[in-house]
């Protein structure tokens, strides 16, 4: 997942300084000083080596964690110097307790996912897709909309790498049409993270601020539709009329999958439950979750003797040399071995992200860009610019840089902003984790020229489905809070 935001915060340092802020809290205005363009030089250096990424071989986390540690040394170091030490402790707790909870908050979400995985849930759905020989049009548009609906639960990363297993198993060796599906299905999944806290990093921010209700992302259903629709459609007049041949593959659910995914759903009640009801972190109920899982794995483990002892006298009984071959190779679930498997590149890179963005943030240099954007432009047209700076940039930095300013603007633009910043990353190939996990998948099929040239009218379903949102949601523009 290329994280790119060297143009995000790159020329800021040339911009005229802001009025010292608060006095009372003793914060200084490094924007204009020494220390602080350094701290943006260091920033620029991270992101163009998470840039070059996939060329360097250099895992995205390992830069913007030495950034962080820099820019907070030399905010600690400049405070030393002015007499005032102990102020910068509580900045950098706040930063640190708002990336605590998210880091629990998807841990618990990956772990559950890679759950899933391991019981073999999306094996089974990907083998049906593939047994039932659709026709490339049909593989087209039911990987789209798959991407579309799963992401929502199961983020837009592993809905897109699923949706792309089948095709590059489908249409083996076809790049036109494997580069085709991959580009919508990168949008479908971008689309649909967009209108759920759980589909996306940046819808669970603006969640667990407190700025959009759980319910209220739901409004941004039909403009997200609208979003993946639009480019689907042209793309669906440049799709030949073929059939590959149907390829049988068994895959058996492993025991307790079908009672992971409810358990799942039960830990997502949770999460908004607390939230909602009891006006609680949301993370507390991931955790709890998290219990759920735990407990059920250690129902698995104990019950998994009886269960294969049943399994092979039925097996026996049939005559079925391969269903016992298979039985003699079942392990225990185990919960923290797929705890293990969370994606720790991804959470240590969003560490990294945050600490950077809060420290320049604590220097001044958000306070500037929020005056900026938001007191020269119209906020509609501000969400919209920072939309497709997300496409270079990425959502992640961009909607935590926006939370922190907090600009002053009405719930539609909220909403406008969440909806742009999670869609604008289809725009390009690099603009989403999407989108870069599927050029290593697909290599050499998928490819960034190969997603450029559908940019117009991926673009035009960009511009479609804000005009949509700005239709529907009207009211919500003359409402502020």
């Amino acid at each position: 997942m290329t994280r790119k935001l060297c143009l995000f915060l790159g020329g800021v340092a040339a911009l005229s300084s802001t009025p010292a802020l608060a006095a009372a809290t003793g914060q200084l205005d490094l924007t204009s000083t020494g220390v602080g363009v350094f701290a943006v030089a260091i920033f620029v250096v991270a992101y163009l080596l998470v840039m070059g990424e996939e060329y360097l071989h250099l895992r995205k986390s390992k830069p913007v964690l030495i950034a962080a540690g820099i820019i907070w040394t030399a905010i600690g170091w400049t405070y030393m110097n002015n007499g005032i030490p102990g102020v910068t402790e509580e900045a950098f707790r706040h930063n640190l307790l708002e990336y605590a909870e998210l880091l629990l908050f998807l841990l618990v979400a990956m772990t559950y996912i890679n759950a899933m995985e391991e019981r073999r849930l999306f094996d089974a759905l990907r083998a049906w897709m593939i047994r039932r020989g659709f026709s490339y049009k049909s593989l087209f548009w039911l990987t789209g909309f798959l991407a579309f609906f799963i992401s929502p639960i199961a983020d837009n990363l592993t809905t897109a790498l699923l949706m792309c297993a089948v095709v590059t198993k489908v249409a083996e060796g076809d790049k036109r049409f494997i580069n085709l599906c991959c580009v919508n299905i990168v949008i479908a999944a971008n689309a649909g993270g967009a209108f759920s806290p759980f589909g996306d990093i940046t819808t669970l921010m603006v969640w667990q601020a407190g700025i959009v209700k759980f319910n209220e992302f739901f409004i941004l259903f039909i403009p997200a539709m609208v979003n993946y629709l639009v480019p689907a459609l042209a793309m669906n007049f440049f799709i030949e009329n073929r059939k590959p041949e149907a390829q049988y593959e068994e895959v058996e659910l492993k025991r307790g999958a079908i009672r992971i995914v409810l358990l799942f759903l039960l830990t997502i009640a949770s999460a908004v439950a607390c939230h909602s009801l009891l006006h609680l972190p949301p993370v507390l109920g991931m955790m709890t979750g998290l219990g759920y899982l735990q407990f059920f794995g250690y129902y698995l483990r104990q019950t998994l003797p009886g269960s294969l002892a049943r399994k092979r006298a039925l097996a026996r009984k049939r005559g079925d040399d391969e269903a016992l071959k298979r039985l003699g190779s079942v392990v225990p679930f185990d919960v923290f071995s797929r705890v293990a498997r969370a994606e720790w590149d991804t959470l240590l890179f969003f560490y990294g992200v945050v600490m950077c963005v809060g420290g320049l943030g604590y220097m001044g240099y958000l306070a500037l860009v929020s005056d900026l954007l938001y007191s020269s432009w119209d906020a509609v047209y501000a969400n919209i610019t920072l939309g497709v700076l997300s496409a270079i940039v990425d959502n992640i930095p961009v909607m935590f840089a926006v939370l922190t300013m907090q600009p002053e603007m009405s719930h539609g633009n909220w909403l406008l902003i969440t909806l742009t910043a999670g869609v604008g990353g289809s725009l390009l190939s690099i603009g989403s984790a999407a989108g870069v996990a599927l050029m290593g998948q697909a290599r050499g099929m998928y490819t960034f020229a190969g997603h450029l040239k559908w940019a117009p009218v991926i673009a035009l379903g960009y511009v479609a489905s804000i005009l949509v949102h700005l239709w529907l949601n009207a009211e919500s523009f003359n409402l502020y809070g």
